[in-house]
């Protein structure tokens, strides 16, 4: 194993950076080319066939099969013109990934003759097996079939292969043959249309009759980690488990902050260019590329875009930087924390909601008008969060985010607000407002004045107050969920809060009409409503530290939960509350929660269990081996100095060595075979959640021991002689 350390740091030592071919022309003239955009679909379409997919885009209504010919047959000319020789329905089920089958456009008639092909009828729907994808137990063996339908709301694009073709994919959604989700975008396009309507309505009402539609914005910050392929591949763990059970911290990780915003390696610089520009070409709006905190850590981040469309893109991106990373031979890691001691990786969800007429409701302004819509979104969105933390909570659960949540760098389990201190004054003023029947307005009264709604103040335009502690944190324009991973699928998470806020303002719109049905002024009404809200949510903001302990004890006392473990998590997206919530908008129905519920604590359980399996393996067939080895190498150091008649107190540093080997190898083995047989005790338990809860506690309980002593371990035996590569090699070799 030494061997391959070696000759991996040899090869990773000797790369040379990939010469990057830059277009011509400027970005604005290729990006999207490989997108079945907008222009093209009217270049291609006639006027009535365009004006039915338009409408499908944007009202939801059905395509009818003439013009799903007409479709199928432009986009079929436009993809075999740009080198497409296959096509697929890309979607995304419930494995964490994409999946795509690709059938070739090229077919035989009756006649034998060959002729390229593409229908309507296989543009709208193809038929995949859903026994062979995460179901819990949505099927029946005779119903196994699975349907992927086109969502005609995110463009189709071209993917580019290194054979020199390239593939047609057509984004869908996926369900079962009894019709039930079995995707992340199928919830989402429902979530997205159930908050349109409860915004719209509130626009209509309060505000302004000109809006026809709102729209949830996402812009997602992709975090992750970069290493050298040759690293990679000799590192067991971090093939199969995607993060490093073992390594002992270096001299120096993080700890100078010099690494932030620092200037990016030239091979990893390459890398960024590459991927940027085919991401550009897919229609992909990136345009931030930086060094994160830790070594060996970047980040990515696009221009906001529609929050279906922001989904998509950031599963293609995460796609399309592994496929470009192999002509680098480099590796992307996206699991949430794959070395110990420094910053883990999250997907910074930045949401806002936007109207059709191009207004931001997030952002605050001097008209006084203005600033009460601002209010009313705002208030509201808080007091969603507020009734639902553990639902948000649950939506972003997982093994991976389990390590990363509540280390020392990122957002703790406890869901809060931060909101800084200008806005938090605001509330306060707001909540402080005389009731209701002691306002008395007289003809002609400013009641924005009367109210003090003029005095949010300009400064927040360019709010810069922000805490990188808090897991929803409200950032000048838009609320960043700071708590998602970054392997994530932010569908997920997105469903829930796009969920959440429509409830919210349905039930703001109702007590507003109560108060206003006893002819109270609109404004008046709104405040009391608000007033009531900002007292009631009052626990979930904080503005302090959330990495301290204080904060927990503080967190507990106002009653918000600290849900620390995934199962625990994951328990609240099936309680009563989640459940009549999410079926009441039709999000999903009680079998869809379940079986998701059931597929989450499956997925925790395999991921433990692969980690506990390797750490088992490379603790007693790499670690331990390797340092009873180096151990006779110093017994028999020490009895050759006994025989020559050395003075024992030379040697004896070395005997106390010898006895710290088997001190640590013995207490590993004890506690591999002890994880082993809980592993054992929880696989015989049938019931999920009672399993999950076992390899939560009883078999992950182990990990952190096991590598205390083998970390240890690392720091005694021979460098020449320890077999997995170490922190310092890893994250310093780019």
């Amino acid at each position: 194993m030494a061997i391959a350390r070696f000759k991996a740091l040899e090869l990773a030592q000797s790369r040379q950076q990939v010469t990057i071919k830059i277009p011509n022309e400027k970005v604005t003239d290729f990006y999207g080319s490989n997108t079945f955009s907008d222009d093209v679909m009217r270049s291609l379409l006639s006027p009535e066939a365009y004006s039915k997919i338009n409408n499908a885009i944007k009202d939801g209504k059905k395509i009818d099969r003439e013009a799903a010919d007409e479709v199928a047959a432009a986009m079929k000319s436009w993809a075999i013109s740009r080198g497409a020789t296959h096509y697929t329905h890309w979607f995304q089920p419930l494995t964490g990934t994409t999946a795509e089958k690709h059938d070739a456009f090229f077919d035989i008639t009756a006649s034998g003759k060959a002729v390229e092909k593409f229908k309507g009828s296989a543009l709208v729907q193809q038929e995949p097996d859903a026994s062979s994808f995460p179901n819990g137990g949505i099927r029946s063996t005779f119903e196994a079939r699975g349907y992927t339908a086109w969502d005609p709301s995110s463009p189709a694009f071209i993917m580019e292969n290194t054979a020199g073709t390239a593939t047609l994919c057509i984004p869908s959604v996926f369900v079962s043959y009894t019709g039930e989700a079995l995707d992340y975008k199928t919830p989402l396009l429902k979530s997205i249309e159930l908050v349109d309507k409860a915004a719209t309505k509130i626009m209509n009402e309060y505000f302004s009759r000109e809006v026809d539609k709102v729209i949830p914005t996402l812009g997602a910050e992709q975090e992750y980690f970069l290493i050298d392929e040759a690293l990679y591949n000799a590192r067991p763990d971090i093939m199969m488990a995607g993060r490093t059970v073992f390594g002992h911290s270096p001299a120096k990780g993080q700890q100078l902050e010099d690494h932030y915003f620092g200037s990016i390696p030239p091979r990893v610089n390459a890398f960024m260019v590459d991927f940027e520009q085919e991401a550009l070409k897919l229609g992909m709006p990136v345009r931030t590329r930086h060094n994160e905190v830790a070594p060996s850590q970047y980040e990515v981040a696009p221009t906001f875009e529609e929050v279906n469309l922001a989904c998509d893109h950031n599963a293609l991106l995460m796609d399309l930087m592994a496929k470009v990373a192999a002509r680098h031979k480099l590796k992307v890691l996206f699991h949430e924390k794959p070395f110990a001691g420094i910053n883990g990786s999250g997907k910074h969800n930045n949401w806002s909601l936007a109207t059709d007429t191009g207004i931001n409701l997030l952002a605050p302004s001097t008209k006084p008008k203005e600033n009460l819509r601002f209010l009313v979104f705002f208030v509201n969105i808080i007091k969603a969060v507020h009734d639902y933390a553990d639902l948000l909570r649950s939506s972003i659960a997982s093994a991976g985010n389990e390590h990363r949540l509540g280390a020392n760098e990122a957002p703790p389990a406890i869901v809060s607000i931060f909101i800084g201190s200008e806005l938090s004054r605001v509330l306060n003023d707001v909540e402080n407002l005389s009731e209701l029947h002691d306002i008395k307005l007289e003809k002609g009264d400013n009641v924005y004045l009367r109210l003090g709604i003029n005095k949010i103040p300009a400064v927040l335009l360019d709010n810069t107050d922000r805490n990188r502690t808090s897991p929803f944190a409200f950032t000048g324009n838009k609320f960043e969920f700071r708590a998602v991973g970054s392997s994530a699928n932010s569908a997920t998470p997105m469903t829930i809060l796009n969920t959440i806020v429509a409830n919210q303002l349905f039930k703001f719109r109702e007590e507003v009409d109560v108060i206003l049905e006893k002819d109270v002024k609109k404004e008046l009404a709104i405040i009391q409503v608000l007033k009531k809200y900002i007292k009631a949510s009052r626990n979930i903001i904080f503005e302090g530290n959330g990495y301290s302990d204080d904060w927990v004890a503080e967190a507990e006392k106002r009653g918000l939960s600290n849900l620390k473990t995934t199962p625990e998590a994951l328990q609240k997206s099936v309680d009563a509350k989640a459940i009549d919530l999410l079926t009441k908008h039709g999000i999903f129905n009680e079998t869809e929660m379940h079986a998701r519920f059931e597929i989450e604590l499956e997925n925790y359980i395999k991921k433990v269990q692969i980690e506990s399996r390797v750490i088992g393996d490379l603790a007693i067939n790499h670690i331990v081996s390797t340092s009873l080895k180096y151990q006779t190498q110093l017994v028999d150091n020490v009895r050759g100095q006994k025989e020559i008649g050395i003075d024992p107190q030379y040697f004896a540093p070395t005997v106390e060595i010898i006895k710290r080997i088997s001190k640590h190898t013995s207490k590993i083995t004890t506690l591999c075979d002890d994880m082993t047989e809980a592993r054992k005790e929880a696989n015989n338990v049938e019931g999920l959640e009672e399993r999950a809860k076992l390899y939560s506690t009883k078999v992950k309980d182990f990990f952190e021991e096991i590598r205390y002593h083998v970390d240890k371990l690392e720091l005694i035996v021979d460098d020449d002689e320890w077999p997995l590569l170490k922190y310092r090699e890893l994250l310093m070799i780019r």
